[in-house]
């Protein structure tokens, strides 16, 4: 029989010790604020989790972990046709763009971070169903649960935080003064590049998560990082909208709509944007 109930009832943490503890194998689907989750586990521990807002193909996880350019994965997609996963992925390992390495530590990224994502759900409905794994195509990882709940829990605590520094994200973000000059002295990952390349008074800063792929905690975790390093301040959105180039697998997003920065002085932050915009 299935384990079905409510998360106002029955917490994230609680299903995933239930799971941990019994060494359950099984499909746990959870559906809150028109998201649906699917999250799979092979005797207790965490193998797969997909989310219906997001892309799962594998060149996209690629692509998200950095492992793929823009046009890498434009053109795998645009070939790639009934291929599924595993095979996709040994036909990179062959052509030398990724190693095996490379997929295993996207897939578990990615997994870690839908389930990250679905811990933020306070509300919402869940369905256990037992014996059932993820299709045979899907290249899976096991990673223990109790890592996975302890990391969790403490984003949960992180994620309060953050809706009190950021309760707003229809604010937009400006550069402070010589913003190049910091930028010289501070690493940035590939995720914080794509969101330096969308700062601009005329985007709010969900409209950036949007063109990102970003949730909500993503997001106001890089944006709060930059407020606290001085790069960015918060200012009101302002202007018109437009639509930027879509990437690929990626719808461009509506009605919320991004501008690209306009033509500036070039300096050494529209440089390193340009280069991000070939990754």
């Amino acid at each position: 029989m299935a384990l079905k109930g409510r998360l106002r009832d029955f917490s994230i943490t609680q299903l995933l010790n239930l799971i941990n503890l019994a060494r359950k194998t099984g499909t746990l689907s959870i559906e809150a604020s028109g998201e649906q989750a699917q999250v799979w586990f092979r005797e207790g521990k965490l193998v797969f989790a997909s989310l219906s807002t997001e892309d799962g193909h594998l060149a996209q996880l690629l692509f998200r972990a950095g492992k793929l350019s823009q046009e890498q994965t434009r053109t795998i997609l645009s070939r790639a046709g009934m291929t599924n996963d595993k095979q996709l992925g040994m036909m990179l390992i062959e052509a030398g763009h990724v190693t095996q390495d490379d997929i295993l530590a996207s897939v578990r990224r990615h997994t870690q971070d839908v389930v990250f994502r679905v811990f933020t759900w306070s509300d919402g409905t869940f369905r256990f169903a037992p014996n059932v794994l993820p299709p045979e195509d899907r290249i899976t990882v096991p990673i223990n649960l109790e890592s996975i709940i302890l990391e969790g829990t403490r984003r949960v605590q992180e994620w309060e935080e953050l809706q009190d520094e950021l309760p707003n994200l229809e604010m937009a973000l400006r550069f402070t003064d010589r913003p190049d000059a910091r930028l010289r002295n501070i690493n940035l990952s590939v995720e914080e590049w794509r969101v330096v390349s969308y700062i601009n008074p005329r985007n709010s800063i969900r409209q950036i998560a949007k063109a990102n792929n970003m949730s909500d905690f993503q997001i106001r975790r890089i944006v709060y990082g930059m407020l606290q390093a001085g790069l960015v301040e918060l200012v009101r959105p302002q202007g018109a909208e437009v639509v930027p180039p879509p990437r690929p697998g990626i719808s461009a997003p509506a009605p919320s709509r991004v501008r690209r920065p306009p033509p500036v002085k070039r300096s050494v932050v529209e440089r390193l944007i340009d280069r991000i915009k070939r990754l």
